[in-house]
């Protein structure tokens, strides 16, 4: 049985297929994923450097 999986490009976790994160990935028009944990992490640290 096939599965399709998509790997966080920071972390390299893996969603697989069926669940709410792949579909949402599916859906979007850029092709990086990122979990939320990665996001919110990036997220701040851009942050961080804005006001610096």
């Amino acid at each position: 049985m096939i599965y399709y999986e998509v790997h966080c490009y920071s972390c390299k976790k893996k969603v697989y297929e069926g669940s709410l994160k792949y579909k949402q990935f599916k859906e979007r028009k850029s092709r990086t994923f990122c979990c939320d944990d990665c996001g919110h992490k990036i997220r701040i640290e851009a942050i961080k450097n804005f006001f610096r």
